[in-house]
């Protein structure tokens, strides 16, 4: 690809598996003893002349002696009876914090919820809303509900920080972060006539990372996660990317509607999409090395085995659905063997470090590409292997637009690079079947689709 296509482009864990039980962590608990202080100041220890702290303070960790390992913090939230939770979640909120900075495996952290009493659970999410609304391994609605009272109490600090005698940088920086909370309650809120929404990820420190889910995916049957590519942004993306994922919604329970008949009155499955910016896309200057689609790779990785520890004896139909850059970075997490998923749609991607689909872990290589025109990333290889090319064993679905096979309704073509998610399109079309499990009734422009029906998903 090279600079001249990037400036081009600009324009137009197995989650089953416990790795430290609760019963070990308590009894390593017990012989690290536990220490208050981690030897740094908070992130708002400017006081009220200095930018509000990005949602909360507990995001960074010391390293040295005083520091408390996720080890001993998960012990003691553990160990810990309810009139003491609430003074050490206080006392240790570096500590606490470090959670999110290197996470414990999702199953854990399942684990470790399941055992709280209701009265713990209420503490936990109460002062320290954050950790709670990003940990991976935590029920969804509980998460939806952090990040709610988060984004209220951030809202209304940096309002009240804005209101106090500030200089005006400070106040131009308290006002783009206004901004982009705003944008996070928009794209969190509800449209009417559309499905309830959730935000399950929020972290405005750094380049703001956050997730809304559409629909309940505590209970769906088919879970499709969108992962964007370079250029995106919370504050400028999401509320777009929410509608995205509420079109792909849409889109999905339509077909199961007409593909159950009758029978959809009774036995509807239920289904929930993503938006997800879980990691920082690159820009133009940086989207020629790997290092934010590893971060990227990581971070998808963690929310998939979220879903699956939150899932275990009821788990959906996983899809991924990536475009662009970010399409690298699902195949980087895919490379691993540390998550499974059951689809995977590659959208505009510029290349694959793996040589083929059957070194991805994606059940029954159900693996799609989809190939606009005047697209100049296809088929560059940039960061790898083609997925396009036949000896990837991958399957290039049709995006060209045309009449469709089954309704005979008119579908829109996709053109260029940013054209894959255009509505009432036939690459729209064909990815609200992949995450549905009906990958058979893909229009193909290649041959080797999965012969799968309804009766073959979970």
């Amino acid at each position: 690809m090279g600079l001249s296509t990037a400036v081009l482009v600009a324009l137009g864990g197995d989650p089953g598996g416990v790795l430290i039980g609760i019963t070990a962590i308590v009894a390593i608990s017990s012989v690290i003893s536990s220490v208050t202080g981690v030897g740094f100041a908070p992130a708002d220890a400017a006081g009220p002349g200095g930018p509000v702290a990005p949602l909360a303070n507990a995001t960074a960790f010391a390293s040295g002696p005083n520091s408390i390992s996720a080890t001993s913090v998960l012990g003691n939230l553990a160990r810990l009876p309810a009139d003491e939770f609430s003074r050490y979640l206080q006392t240790n909120a570096d500590a606490v914090g470090q959670l999110l900075v290197s996470p414990p495996a999702a199953s854990d952290i399942s684990q470790l919820w399941g055992s709280f009493t209701a009265a713990k659970k209420s503490v936990f999410l109460k002062s320290a809303p954050h950790v709670v609304g990003n940990l991976e391994g935590i029920p969804f609605d509980v998460r939806g509900k952090a990040n709610a009272l988060d984004l209220t109490q951030t809202i209304a600090k940096t309002k009240s920080q804005m209101a106090s005698n500030v200089g005006r940088g400070v106040r131009l920086e308290l006002g783009r972060q206004l901004d982009t909370l705003k944008k996070v309650q928009q794209a969190a809120k509800s449209v009417k006539g559309g499905a309830k929404r959730t935000l399950v990820m929020l972290d405005t420190s750094g380049a703001p990372r956050a997730a809304v889910v559409i629909g309940d995916i505590a209970k769906a049957k088919y879970v499709s996660y969108l992962v964007p590519g370079m250029f995106f942004s919370v504050d400028e993306q999401l509320v777009d990317w929410a509608s995205t994922a509420q079109e792909l919604y849409t889109e999905q329970t339509s077909w199961l509607r007409r593909l159950l008949g009758t029978s959809a009155a009774t036995a509807m499955p239920g289904v929930a999409t993503v938006a997800w910016i879980g990691y920082q896309t690159p820009a133009l200057m940086n989207i020629g090395g790997l290092d934010l689609a590893t971060q990227g790779a990581d971070a998808l990785d963690n929310a998939i085995a979220g879903l699956q520890a939150t899932r275990i004896g009821n788990e959906p139909f996983i899809s991924v659905m990536a475009h662009s850059y970010g399409s690298t970075a699902a195949l980087l997490a895919l490379q691993r063997d540390t998550v499974t998923v059951d689809a995977l749609a590659l959208l505009g991607c510029p290349g694959s470090d793996a040589q083929s689909a059957s070194q991805l872990s994606v059940r029954n290589h159900n693996v799609f590409v989809a190939e606009a025109a005047l697209d100049p990333v296809v088929h560059s290889a940039f960061f790898g292997s083609d997925p396009g090319s036949a000896s990837y064993g991958a399957s290039v679905m049709k995006v060209a637009g045309g009449i469709d096979p089954l309704d005979h309704q008119t579908l829109g073509a996709s053109i260029g690079h940013n054209g894959y998610f255009s509505e009432g399109s036939e690459s729209m079309r064909n990815l609200a079947l992949i995450g549905i499990d009906q990958g058979g009734l893909v229009t193909i422009a290649s041959s080797g689709a999965p012969k799968t029906s309804l009766a073959s998903g979970r």
